[in-house]
């Protein structure tokens, strides 16, 4: 509670809405790259090229455009940081590293590692590929689904600005994420592609209000100097997590009995993660996000 506390004097405004606001436009830009995307690999490869060559193509031009966002970065100087005058957070050791925060970080990114490992057996690539194998749809028709699900992904994660002033940002991360787990669980089991489109865009329709509000959890269960090196840490563990998940992705997918597997087992996981995170966090709170 002291931590919740601290959070309470420190972290003023809006963040949670900023961040959904960032999360929305993050969605729409994956939305018009995958419709994009999709419509590119389909010309091409109605034009003679073969599919596996018209995906080359767009592999190459995602590291071109990875390289140019390096370059970007590179080019930004010190102006961009966030000045916090008097804060212990000048010092060499909270700069680089945590301190009085490290037990709840360390406790928040442990978890974060399951629902990333979670997610990452779910990513957009894998689930572009099932519906390729369950239905035999082209690049095209799966770009425009795929374009669809991060619109709707983009506008649940803005409102769950209202959700979370009115119920708090634990129970906005848990009680929004069970039910978009459930229905990705369902998704494999729907018998006809439209039900599958139906359950698979419904369940997008509420699956990132979570974002949002845990990106704002964490900051505000921090000191001002250590939401660097927490979102690091936390950033972290969502990439080793994520990481490892497409090796089991790729034998389930290989398997035809087990080729819904990969929706039943990440939305399992997710609802673990989502039962822990209410069991460790929800007398942690925090107010004024």
């Amino acid at each position: 509670m002291e931590q919740a506390s601290l959070a309470q004097a420190t972290v003023k405004g809006h963040l949670t809405r900023f961040l959904a606001w960032y999360n929305l436009a993050g969605s729409f830009a994956t939305a018009l790259g995958a419709l994009v995307s999709g419509s590119v690999a389909q010309l091409l490869h109605s034009s003679g090229m073969p599919l596996t060559a018209s995906y080359r193509v767009l592999i190459v031009a995602y590291a071109g455009l990875g390289a140019v966002l390096a370059l970007i970065a590179a080019c930004l100087s010190s102006a961009v940081e966030a000045a916090i005058p008097g804060d212990p957070g000048t010092t060499l050791k909270a700069r680089f590293g945590l301190h009085q925060s490290r037990g709840i970080v360390l406790k928040l990114s442990s978890l974060f590692v399951m629902d990333a490992f979670a997610g990452g057996l779910v990513v957009q690539s894998l689930v572009a590929y099932w519906f390729h194998l369950r239905f035999g749809l082209e690049p095209g028709l799966i770009g425009i689904i795929t374009f669809g699900a991060n619109i709707l992904a983009g506008i649940s994660a803005l409102a769950a600005v209202r959700i979370a002033k009115r119920f708090g940002l634990v129970n906005t991360m848990v009680f929004t994420h069970l039910p978009s787990n459930i229905l990705l669980i369902l998704v494999p089991l729907m018998p006809t592609l439209p039900l599958t489109l139906l359950v698979f865009l419904l369940r997008f329709s509420i699956s990132q209000m979570d974002v949002p509000t845990r990106q704002a959890y964490l900051m505000a269960v921090v000191t001002p100097g250590e939401r660097s090196a927490a979102g690091g840490v936390a950033n972290m563990a969502r990439t080793i997590g994520s990481s490892a998940s497409p090796i089991l992705a790729g034998v389930l997918l290989g398997s035809t009995s087990m080729l819904g597997g990969i929706f039943i087992l990440s939305g399992s996981l997710k609802i673990l993660y989502d039962l822990l995170l209410l069991r460790g966090f929800y007398s942690v709170r925090v107010d004024d996000v």
